[in-house]
């Protein structure tokens, strides 16, 4: 038998335990579990990235800059936390795609003027 149809069978009889033992409820919180913790080691990675690099540099910034900079990411993060919790379709979804633009644009520029200035 080819790994392919093996690994076929494990997951068909993944599905069809699943349904025999009424476990959709389990596999959803599981999933928003999933979901959860990988949000959350987004953020430890970002901080840890912040603290590691971007503290210093962003200390020799003017009060404004670091407030637009901070404020932007502050917003990214909300949007994405709303992108991956709350599954957004149709207006919703371009509301969070513009929301994302404008947080990536105001922190990058604001990153580029800052760096321009030194």
């Amino acid at each position: 038998m080819s790994p392919f149809l093996r690994n076929l069978a494990i997951l068909a009889a993944v599905a069809l335990l699943i349904v025999l033992l009424n476990l959709e409820v389990a596999l959803a919180t599981v999933g928003t579990l999933l979901r959860l913790a990988f949000f959350i080691a987004i953020a430890v990675v970002a901080y840890f990235f912040w603290r590691d690099f971007g503290r210093r540099e962003i200390e020799t910034w003017s009060s404004r800059a670091a407030w637009v900079f901070y404020a932007a990411v502050a917003l990214g993060v909300v949007d994405i936390g709303y992108w991956l919790f709350a599954h957004p379709g149709g207006r919703n979804a371009l509301v969070f795609f513009v929301v994302a633009a404008v947080c990536i644009y105001a922190a990058i520029r604001t990153w580029r003027e800052q760096r321009n200035l030194a």
